[in-house]
């Protein structure tokens, strides 16, 4: 039986071992939903030996990887996959990045470091923009009334949604897909603001007011989202992976997770 073993059973790796279980993987995993410990490195260790495929969702730790620190030399011979930020590409005055672009230019110099690690390690590394997906969208924010509409013209994001990147992956499995970085992003990279207004749309609901960041009162993580303006380019998934995103805008995303709502 083919064995998938998970670092980290969060948001998204949490579906791509539930997609992979129902193709007949065996899949083991650490993280609170798992069946590892993470700190138990005799029984990890034990099913690494028996694992084919590795992908690794864990979020650096300082400047170090978790996984490399600790697995790293049992990790020879595997497919490896590491889960890692189009943060890495930095702040590119919105315009256009691929796969070929310079990395380490911003906020995320941790996530860089370990990007580049996973690289030299010969992994799939998947860069993702802003994940959303169901349970986890514009639609909570406007619930909780957290959503906020920013006055800043020419700032666009990419995202993603999670069912795409399950895609992605499970592509680059199936597909033995040589080692390097991919960006799994959608067609149609956008201002938050119009996210926001679509769920309000949706929802039959009135946007927020237009405020300045200022005024928003973000937390310095939220600060730092709109501190970065950028286009991901995801042709390399395209060509060499053979993906497609379902949802190649935020309208169709959120008009699938409306209607299983």
């Amino acid at each position: 039986m083919r064995r998938l073993l998970i670092f980290g059973l969060g948001y998204t790796a949490t579906r791509i071992a539930n997609a992979m279980r129902e193709r007949g993987w065996q899949v083991d995993a650490t993280g609170s939903a798992g069946n590892l410990d993470f700190a138990d490195s005799d029984t990890v260790t034990a099913a690494l030996a028996s694992a084919s495929h590795v992908l690794s969702s864990v979020p650096p730790s300082d400047e170090s990887d978790p996984v490399l620190g600790r697995y790293g030399t049992a990790l020879d011979g595997k497919w490896l996959g590491y889960l890692s930020s189009t943060g890495v590409y930095g702040d590119t005055l919105g315009a256009w990045v691929d796969e070929s672009a310079p990395t380490g230019g911003g906020r995320r110099s941790a996530r860089t470091t370990c990007d580049s690690r996973w690289l030299e390690a010969g992994a799939r590394v998947f860069r993702l923009p802003g994940i959303y997906g169901p349970g986890r969208s514009a639609f909570e924010r406007v619930a909780q009334g957290k959503a906020h509409r920013i006055d800043l013209p020419g700032q666009v994001f990419s995202r993603v949604h999670v069912g795409d990147i399950v895609t992605g992956v499970m592509a680059a499995i199936a597909g033995d897909a040589p080692a390097g970085a991919y960006n799994l992003a959608d067609e149609l990279p956008s201002s938050q603001n119009s996210v926001i207004e679509e769920a309000c749309r949706l929802l039959g609901r009135t946007p927020p007011p237009l405020v300045t960041l200022d005024d928003a009162k973000l937390s310095p993580m939220a600060r730092g989202f709109y501190a970065e303006n950028r286009k991901v380019a995801n042709g390399k998934a395209r060509r060499l992976l053979g993906w497609e995103p379902r949802y190649p805008t935020y309208r169709e995303g959120l008009a699938a997770i409306r209607a299983r709502a």
